[in-house]
């Protein structure tokens, strides 16, 4: 059945099933099972193209991690508009501006198109053969555990193979970064049901109370969530849902809610205690511990910690006792502080007084192969890879999927301990800060020309693993996908398992037929089969719901009081995501540059945002560039002023202030992780986003805001544009 000692367990651990319950398809009787098939290349000219008639393929979206389905429209070879699958439980046919902006991604004129050797100061293009035995010679020539990965979130078969390579090494260290991720929710996810990302059923909740979770805009996975809220909004029994959002800043999420509580920073987890407070003495029942653990948290010292006057907590409380099952959100506003895992407990213990768990907090389904699973990451990861790099552990790094040189904060030192690693390779699609400082970089295969699966982290419904597939031939023939790669890296230790194997889709189409009955295509023949999953984009799976069953105490729930007063640096930093800018990696593209901020509608530059009376002290007025300096670093920007902030807060936003990575990116704005303090959460060791302190001083200049809407005054070429009017004085019938 299986030839040459290449046992089952073996066979299944190269194709990335090991450890699964799995099915392989046939015995004797198919080429495929003893991995011996041979599989021609996708990249061939299709015989069915008619011209100026488009064809449509289903893949998945590369531009955030949320793993929306996509459908590419392509005419006469060449991939021209995306839009979303309608068969992704995710997305269900819809997408998000981010995700449109893939195409610019496709046909960016700053893609790298051949491998990059170091040559002094400069690159020197040579061949993928070259490039490829320099790698296994400088890895051959260190001990293993002195070999490290760097990734972004990794999925699927991308990362079997990964870990396939590691493996073959004998040791070697994968450290997984993200630099903008819900690590401390994760965490107290954890401690208070049983599972990092419980499904948030908003569409059946008729209260969302969410503490700083942009999830209209870019939180976890924003166009899912949108669909939801949109039947939170209009459910079948015609009671509309009602939104309050707690924050600092407002987000896009927060513009949309039916109340905006602006919140002291870092008082988030106050406030929760305080309504499960309001909440008990109300009569809803709680139990003994949790009673004894907010008793001191009054409605009189919340409103004096929180800033949120009693009426509001008063009317929230009610609000949340009389109209259930409610739903309670924790994100980044209420995470991001040295306490940030005492806040979120908080949130989390305020969910399950109201008896929300089980309701609209419901278990993931089980992921039936989690060697498939994705790897999260955190900046913890990037933090302990920049301590080994200081003290000599790495020799030789591959980094993939991530921009540390970017957006660690200066206090890492990351660029300087990177000088330390003799051999750096980056995989790469342009020349970013973190390619700049390689000694090897590998151009990538966009994501419209790539093969992979991936396996999102937050499920709509069931489980299941995605498909990606090139939607056109490549544009640059030197390059490669990051599964071509890591295969011939693997060719080269281990050649009697992988060599038969001609490229990534032979491997990845082998491996998805040889497993075909476990992913639900026992009845099919293993063409049909493929085609299918092709076809749909979309590989439905079998899984199990989670138990939840969490194991959080009340009883050691202690929330700080509020920051004290800092003369030196007296107003609190939020470095803001953006839906189109999220962490920087998507900012070479021009047309997210050009896209206006939904709030403020600035395009192609970075913002410090800030109330009208504290830039009133500051004698700051809007055009402004002031300097935001922190214990760490400073920073220069326009000055931005906006009622919708907490006059003890400053805003920037992050992805912007690039060195490098190409022409629409290089130069843009100031780069707001780069001043970030060292604090980080007590529990989880995760960086605190926004216990930053800084002081903000003009700098001796100002100049015209570029707004969609137009300088102050609202007007355009002498057109007032974006006016506002009250409803009852409008009249619709003619032009304002």
């Amino acid at each position: 059945m299986i030839e040459n000692g290449f046992n089952r367990r073996n066979f299944l651990k190269v194709l990335g099933w090991g450890g699964a319950t799995v099915a392989l398809s046939g015995c004797g009787n198919t080429s495929v099972e003893d991995g011996r098939e041979f599989v021609t290349s996708y990249a061939e000219t299709a015989d069915y193209i008619i011209p100026s008639i488009g064809t449509y393929f289903n893949s998945t979206c590369a531009q955030c991690d949320a793993g929306c389905g996509i459908m590419g429209r392509v005419r006469e070879g060449r991939v021209l508009k995306l839009e979303g699958n309608p068969e992704s439980p995710i997305n269900n046919g819809k997408m998000c501006g981010l995700g449109q902006a893939g195409v610019q991604a496709h046909y960016n004129p700053d893609r790298i198109r051949e491998p990059l050797l170091r040559n002094g100061d400069r690159g020197e293009a040579i061949t993928w053969e070259k490039a490829l035995e320099l790698i296994n010679e400088k890895v051959g020539s260190v001990n293993p555990e002195n070999v490290a990965f760097l990734t972004g979130v990794v999925s699927g078969h991308v990362k079997a193979l990964l870990n396939n390579y590691l493996d073959a090494l004998g040791s070697g260290h994968h450290y997984v970064y993200e630099a903008v991720a819900p690590s401390v929710v994760r965490a107290s996810n954890k401690k208070a049901y049983g599972v990092e990302m419980p499904r948030l059923s908003m569409d059946k909740a008729k209260v969302i109370v969410s503490f700083g979770a942009d999830f209209l805009g870019a939180w976890v996975s924003p166009v899912h969530f949108s669909q939801q809220y949109a039947r939170f909004r209009k459910p079948d029994n015609g009671e509309r849902g009602v939104l309050v959002q707690v924050e600092s800043k407002m987000t896009l999420t927060g513009a949309n809610a039916d109340r905006w509580l602006a919140i002291r920073p870092g008082t988030e987890g106050i406030l929760a205690l305080g309504l499960i407070n309001s909440l008990a003495a109300a009569g809803l029942p709680v139990s003994e511990d949790v009673a004894a653990a907010v008793g001191e948290y009054t409605s009189d010292r919340v409103s004096k910690d929180t800033g949120v006057s009693a009426e509001h907590i008063a009317k929230l409380a009610a609000l949340l006792k009389e109209r259930s099952p409610s739903l309670v959100i924790a994100g980044s506003a209420a995470e991001g502080y040295a306490h940030g895992s005492q806040n979120a407990a908080a949130i989390a213990l305020l969910n399950q007084v109201l008896g929300n768990v089980g309701q609209t907090v419901e278990a993931p389904s089980s992921v039936p192969f989690p060697q498939m699973a994705p790897s999260t990451g955190n900046s913890f990861a990037l933090q302990s890879l920049s301590d080994d790099m200081a003290q000599d552990k790495v020799k030789v790094l591959f980094s993939y999927g991530a921009n540390p040189v970017f957006t660690a904060p200066a206090f890492f030192k990351l660029k300087e301990n990177l000088k330390k690693v003799p051999f750096k390779v980056v995989f790469a699609h342009y020349m970013d800060e973190t390619a700049v400082e390689a000694d090897l970089v590998l151009p990538l295969n966009s994501a419209m020309e790539d093969w992979a699966t991936l396996m999102p982290e937050y499920i709509a419904e069931g489980a299941q693993l995605n498909i990606r597939q090139p939607l056109m031939e490549k544009m640059y023939p030197g390059t490669l996908g990051v599964g071509d790669i890591l295969l011939a890296m693997l060719k080269q230790r281990r050649p009697d398992e992988y060599n038969d194997y001609e490229d990534f889709y032979s491997y990845l189409r082998s491996a998805m037929v040889s497993n075909k009955d476990a992913l639900g295509g026992a009845d099919k023949d293993d063409d049909t089969f493929w085609e299918t999953a092709l076809s749909h984009g979309v590989v439905k799976l079998v899984g199990e719901p989670v138990n939840m069953t969490g194991s959080m105490s009340a009883a050691a729930l202690v929330v700080p009081a509020p920051f004290a007063e800092d003369a030196t640096y007296p107003l609190h930093l939020i470095p803001a995501v953006s839906a189109s800018m999220r962490d920087g990696r998507n900012a070479n593209e021009p047309w997210l540059q050009e896209s206006p901020d939904p709030l403020t509608t600035i395009v192609w530059d970075s913002w410090v945002e800030m109330h009208p009376k504290t830039a009133a002290k500051l004698g700051i007025v809007e055009g402004d560039i002031v300097e935001v300096a922190s214990k760490s670093g400073a920073i220069k920007a326009q000055a931005y002023l906006f009622p919708g902030i907490h006059p003890d807060v400053v805003s920037v936003p992050l992805g912007y202030g690039h060195e490098a990575m190409g022409r629409y990116a290089k130069g843009v704005g100031s780069n707001a992780f780069s001043i970030l303090d060292p604090v980080f959460d007590n529990e989880t060791g995760e960086l605190a986003m926004h216990e930053t302190r800084v002081k903000v001083t003009k700098a001796g200049q100002r100049v015209i805001i570029v707004k969609d809407e137009g300088p102050a005054g609202g007007s355009q070429m002498g057109r007032r544009i974006a006016l506002r009017i009250p409803s009852n004085k409008v009249n619709l019938s003619e032009e304002v």
